[in-house]
């Protein structure tokens, strides 16, 4: 996807969804206004597709397929720009009334893979297993420019055994895509779970969610040696940040804590 080089230029879209998904659709349009030529990657929050509604919600009608009009209008978002976008939506499972929480990952040429998150929000007074199916325990990795990316999903931050099973199946840049409920300590959380991942891991994660009221915003990006790359607070932004080979190279040889491993 979008050639290979030693940096890859990755664009976060910190913007709430609504819960019209037409509006949601059109979005697209500003966000590709601001979207900075030479992006290899762009990445949305989860649910933007269509965002959760009143906890505890029934969402089945707006789950679709992934030759849906959400994942069209990825397909035309992504051949616009010339890049690669990942965003999250609803997709329709085998139980009707219980659909997955998706990433869809899209370039130019249509889908090119799909991530489902594994570890639903049953936490904090919620319970997303309710109203969505868990995904498959199977990591998900994309090739993006050269790049190993593997995916995560909001919840899935709070379980390092993934990032690291990511990592160990060559992940370089973990992406979260989030809506992260706000609350008592939650940016704290938040910001602490996703350095630990890219420290433990020595690899970059990008995180990013969706603002506030509702959400906790604060999307940044780690490097493998835990520095802070990029990060906003809280409402509407475009940012960029690049992420490097020679970079992560230079940490896993002053870090070697992977190679080190002993589980």
């Amino acid at each position: 996807m979008n050639g290979s080089s030693d940096e890859l230029r990755v664009a976060l879209v910190q913007r709430a969804a609504s819960l019209d998904p037409a509006e949601n659709r059109r979005a697209f349009d500003t966000i590709a206004q601001q979207v900075p030529p030479g992006t290899g990657l762009v990445l949305v929050p989860e649910a933007f597709a269509r965002d959760f509604g009143a906890p505890g919600a029934d969402i089945s009608e707006y789950a679709e397929p992934l030759d849906g009009p959400f994942v069209r209008r990825l397909t035309e978002f992504a051949r616009a720009r010339d890049t690669t976008v990942v965003a999250g939506m609803f997709e329709v499972s085998e139980d009707p009334s219980r659909p997955y929480n998706t990433l869809a990952v899209v370039s130019r040429d249509g889908l090119q893979a799909s991530y489902r998150k594994i570890h639903l929000y049953d936490s904090f007074g919620y319970k997303e297993s309710d109203r969505l199916t868990a995904g498959p325990v199977e990591p998900v990795l994309v090739d993006v420019a050269g790049f190993r990316v593997g995916l995560m999903t909001c919840y899935d931050l709070r379980f390092p055994e993934l990032a690291r099973d990511l990592a160990a199946r060559g992940a370089e840049l973990v992406v979260v895509p989030s809506a992260w409920v706000a609350g008592p300590r939650k940016v704290e959380h938040w910001r602490t779970l996703v350095t630990a991942r890219a420290i433990e891991n020595t690899a970059y994660v990008a995180a990013v969610g969706q603002p506030g009221p509702r959400y906790t915003g604060h999307s940044l990006v780690v490097g493998p040696a835990g520095e802070v790359v990029a990060e906003v607070a809280d409402g509407f932004h475009v940012f960029s940040a690049t992420v490097s080979h020679q970079v992560l190279e230079q940490a896993r040889g002053t870090n070697p804590s992977l190679a080190n491993r002993r589980f």
